[in-house]
């Protein structure tokens, strides 16, 4: 019911033919298969495995999000003092792909 839900969500925010685009994008591939068996492994009955497989999928999906994700959270007014302390933006670096690449005297 709530990969249902999420599909739909996802239909109702971005339309349904950037939906159809989003998912069938040759660099989405990975990602949408994995979401997609284990959404069927789930109906099957093999639940934990397949949302094993659907977690995998959904971040190989949205990777691309977690900058603008990360930015949004350092942004939040008491939570965000969190996300600017530099050992949690030494990870947000990472996954951008910014690491800081100091230079040696």
């Amino acid at each position: 019911m709530g990969n249902i839900l999420f599909l739909s969500g996802v239909m109702l925010t971005i339309g349904l033919k950037s939906t159809m685009q989003f998912f069938t994008k040759p660099k989405n591939y990975k990602g949408t298969i994995s979401f997609g068996v284990g959404f069927l492994l789930v109906l099957i009955g093999w639940p934990v495995i397949g949302m094993i497989l659907e977690g995998y999928g959904f971040i190989v999906l949205f990777s691309g999000f977690w900058p603008t994700i990360a930015v949004f959270l350092q942004r939040i007014p008491v939570l965000g003092w969190i996300f600017q302390q530099p050992f949690v933006t030494s990870l947000f670096d990472r996954y951008r792909g910014n690491e800081c690449r100091c230079r040696t005297p």
